[in-house]
């Protein structure tokens, strides 16, 4: 895998990441994806910056599409 293709994970999120908010982020992906509209959402209703819950996500193995804002 190049240098190029690896996403680089910030400690600062990553570590604010729960198990429970992994398992959660993935009851909302489907096919292996979550939208960007569902990620905002959800880093809202638990109160958590939008980084972390793309970490989250990043976690899960999910792929954010139909990003607006590229918060992720």
């Amino acid at each position: 895998m190049s240098s190029e293709s690896q996403k680089f994970k910030d400690p600062r999120w990553v570590s604010q990441v729960t198990e429970e908010m992994t398992a959660a982020v993935k009851l909302k992906a489907r096919d292996g994806k979550i939208t960007c509209p569902v990620l905002r959402k959800f880093a809202e209703d638990q109160g958590v910056p939008y980084k972390v819950a793309g970490a989250a996500a990043d976690a899960a193995g999910l792929r954010v599409h139909n990003c607006d804002l590229g918060c992720f």
